[in-house]
């Protein structure tokens, strides 16, 4: 029974405990499908503390799609003095939402 870990995904690190909601870069799958991530870098349970060395080896976080969004909008803007040189750009990050079902270590 972990209270809670640090797990790496999509190249950001989330503290995560059981029952989250958060939102990560684009994750392979369908709405209600369950996925292991195995990228855990630290696991903080009742009595101890496990920090992994890049990660803990036996320890898995297991997510519950629940939504494939997108975020919002961000605007961009390129200018260049004197030449008349203007370029409006927007990107919308590709984001899965995810609760986290279950902390655990070992096989």
């Amino acid at each position: 029974m972990a209270l809670y870990a640090v797990v790496s995904t999509g190249g950001k690190q989330y503290r995560v405990a059981e029952g989250d909601v958060l939102e990560v870069e684009r994750l392979e799958g369908r709405k209600g499908t369950e996925l292991t991530l195995d990228r855990v870098l630290m696991v903080q349970e009742l009595a101890e503390t496990v920090i992994g060395n890049p990660t803990v080896p036996d320890a898995r976080v297991v997510v519950r799609i629940m939504d494939q969004c997108r975020g919002r909008k961000i605007r961009g803007f390129k200018y260049k003095c004197k030449s008349g040189y203007k370029r409006t750009f927007g990107h919308r990050q590709e984001l899965t939402r995810v609760r986290v079902v279950r902390i655990g270590r070992g096989a």
